[in-house]
């Protein structure tokens, strides 16, 4: 440590921690801005299916889990924390750029029809983005922490503790007002030439921060203290356990004596405190094994449940709330159940009489996240019923709409059908033959016919068409969208609305009226201009309206449960497990389990792309409750791990280590002052004989 008093200090904290934190701030805002609407950029910019589009989401962040080993390694043996930061940072600030780049539809957009015409271009340089802000936000994630602490002496430990809660505080702040304000600008629209939902703004945004994240950690750096690289503990636990595994191979026939624990192998060549130590870690890790479960249901709130809530009824009356912004529900949740678990449930659980082991709270933990999924599987049934039914490969769906002014009857399949004019009736279904397609043809000549849309519209719009029941030309538009022209009986293409209310401007080139309607999400309708259509301040009652996919009826809301349950998880299980990780490791090696710990979360993430892409559930709901059934199954191993673990104190082993190595340095010191006497005495005679001889 070194003497805070020569540097510049407010309120008793060094000034250059005001850096560090501001740093936090913007990084995380950074990385929780661009990560809330990455999933939603996947499926509706670069069009990959959800099973695509979640797999590299969950890739991605599996690789910035990863990274933070290579950071510490870079920090600790070679760079030092402080010029790791800065290069990481830029590194960072790069991809993020790149990914703001990669949004940007116009510079393919040669037709400027609003979508790209090279989508290999936007994904390539969206997978550099993605991997340089991995390598930065990893690299990073165990150095500016670190480096804050190291900015206090020994005589600051309260205000270094102060300094760790504002520290969290920030993480969770940046997260929080990222997961409002990204959604928020994607939602806009923007563009050069045609407007599409504004992606590039959306990450734009982000890497500003990042770049401002960046000069601000670079104008506090005269006031840092820079501690010199110390060399990697990580790289000596794997240097020990590389020697023992290779030294217990080489011994492995049974003339060689068994050894207590694998590790003392590495005896005689490796100290053994450090072997010691080592053991201590293993025994951590191997109650790590069952833990990345639990990882692979928690990130799905960043993809899966995102997906989930873009089908879903987002009006909060005043408040309209984007797919990507209910994940704000789980920092919200978070900065509110940290405090009540620590000052009312777990003091409750404990005056209860009950032995609430940090164990016990880490499998309560799991078992919370997997209930999580089972409400994400009710909800998500819930969803299916409000989903259109499409025909399967042998049928087809048939919609017929009579323009005319009189009643018809048309005879199918299934047998003749009424209809009344300026009406639509019922989807039927026909099974697929030949015969029916030469019917069809035949009238071909008295009928015209139209694709439906086949999917909900995505994001939350709604598609809406218009037919031309008259015997004029009439032209359709709305404040957003460009005019339409529509020939007699026939009809315009599908637009896509947002939600709320739309008012439609029809024009003959004469006489215009205006219509209003409401609409809410993801619906399809086709409105159909009757033939005795008449311009007026009543126009719209000439208008039928047919309704070709509902719009999403289940309420955002219903996510609220499943989202308490996997937050109030994660403060159980995650807080608490970083408590046991750091009370059960010893004191120089509490960045191997950190190390481990994060390890834990990049193989939850592998779990999740190998499922997606491997099992290929077609029922979202069967797979949520796939996740749950794993989880509970983990949940249960863990439990009967979890009881035969015994708790240690590693200072208490260490000190017997300690105290075992002065004893023998007292005893060393002993035998070797008691051995000079004699060594003198036997000196003389020797030289006494060769006198004598003499």
């Amino acid at each position: 440590m070194y003497n805070s008093s020569k540097r510049a200090t407010v309120l008793g904290y060094p000034l250059s921690i005001f850096f560090i934190v501001v740093n936090e701030f913007c990084e995380r805002f950074s990385y929780y801005g661009m990560r809330a609407v990455l999933v939603l950029y996947f499926k509706y910019f670069l069009k990959w299916d959800d099973d695509l589009a979640t797999s590299i989401y969950h890739a991605f962040v599996a690789l910035c889990y990863l990274t933070p080993i290579l950071g510490a390694i870079v920090a600790d043996s070679w760079l030092g924390k402080f010029k790791t930061i800065i290069y990481l940072s830029i590194v960072y600030a790069i991809g993020q750029i790149v990914m703001a780049v990669s949004a940007i539809h116009d510079i393919t957009d040669t037709d400027r029809n609003g979508t790209p015409d090279n989508m290999v271009f936007h994904v390539a340089l969206s997978m550099i983005g993605l991997f340089l802000i991995a390598v930065g936000t990893g690299g990073i994630k165990p150095c500016v922490s670190a480096f804050g602490g190291d900015q206090f002496d020994a005589s600051q430990d309260k205000q270094r503790s102060t300094f760790f809660s504002v520290f969290y505080l920030c993480i969770n702040a940046g997260s929080l007002l990222s997961t409002i304000i990204t959604p928020i600008l994607r939602a806009q629209d923007c563009g050069i030439h045609s407007s599409q939902k504004c992606y590039p703004l959306a990450f734009g945004v982000p890497a500003a921060l990042m770049v401002v994240a960046l000069v601000v950690f670079i104008l506090g750096s005269g006031m840092y203290y820079k501690a010199e690289p110390q060399g990697n503990i990580m790289l000596d636990v794997c240097k020990c356990i590389g020697f023992a595994i290779k030294n217990r191979f080489k011994h492995r026939s049974k003339r060689y004596p068994k050894r207590q624990h694998w590790m003392d192998w590495a005896e005689g060549k490796y100290d053994k405190l450090l072997i010691a130590q080592i053991k201590m870690v293993l025994k951590v890790l191997f109650l790590y094994i069952p833990l990345p479960m639990f990882w692979t249901l928690f990130d799905q709130k960043g993809s899966r449940w995102t997906l989930q809530a873009t089908t879903m009824d987002g009006n909060f009356g005043a408040l309209v709330v984007q797919p990507d912004q209910m994940q704000t529900v789980n920092p919200i949740l978070i900065l509110t159940l940290v405090p009540l678990m620590d000052s009312v449930i777990y003091p409750l659980i404990k005056k209860c009489g009950l032995n609430f082991t940090p164990l016990k709270r880490m499998t309560v933990g799991m078992f919370l996240a997997a209930m999580a999924f089972v409400c994400a599987a009710l909800v998500q049934i819930e969803i299916d019923k409000t989903l259109p039914t499409f025909p399967s490969g042998s049928e087809s769906q048939l919609k017929l709409l009579n323009m005319g002014s009189n009643s018809l009857t048309v005879r199918l399949p299934g047998g003749p059908v009424e209809l009344a004019a300026a009406q639509v009736c019922p989807l039927i279904s026909i099974v697929n033959t030949a015969q029916k397609k030469k019917k069809k043809k035949k009238k071909k000549k008295s009928l015209k016919k139209s694709e439906d849309i086949t999917t909900k519209p995505e994001q939350g719009n709604n598609a809406v068409r218009f037919v031309n029941g008259m015997s004029t030309v009439v032209n359709v538009s709305t404040s957003e969208e460009d005019s339409v022209l529509i020939e007699p009986s026939f009809y315009s293409n599908y637009s896509q609305i947002k939600n709320g209310k739309t008012v439609f401007t029809i024009q003959d080139g004469v006489q215009s009226c205006e219509y209003t309607t409401e609409f809410g999400f993801g619906s399809s309708y086709t409105f159909l201009i009757q033939s005795s259509f008449t311009f007026g301040s009543d126009c719209g009652a000439a208008i039928t309206v047919v309704e070709d996919i509902q719009p999403n009826s289940v309420h955002m809301a219903l996510l609220i449960p499943q989202y308490f349950l996997i937050t109030a998880g994660e403060v159980v299980f995650s807080v608490t497990g970083l408590e046991f990780s750091y009370s059960q490791a010893p004191s120089n090696m509490k960045a191997v389990l950190q190390a481990g710990w994060l390890f834990t979360v990049a193989i939850g993430n592998f779990i999740v792309l190998i499922v997606a892409e491997v099992a290929q559930i077609p029922e979202q709901w069967a797979e949520f409750v796939l996740f749950a059934a794993l989880l509970v199954a983990v949940c249960v191993i863990f439990s009967i791990m979890a009881h035969f673990y015994t708790y240690i104190d590693p200072k208490e082993i260490e000190a017997q280590f300690q105290k075992k190595d002065d004893e023998d340095n007292k005893d060393f010191k002993d035998q070797h002052e008691k051995s000079e006497p004699g060594m003198v005495k036997r000196l003389s005679n020797e030289r006494h004989a060769k006198e004598t001889k003499l």
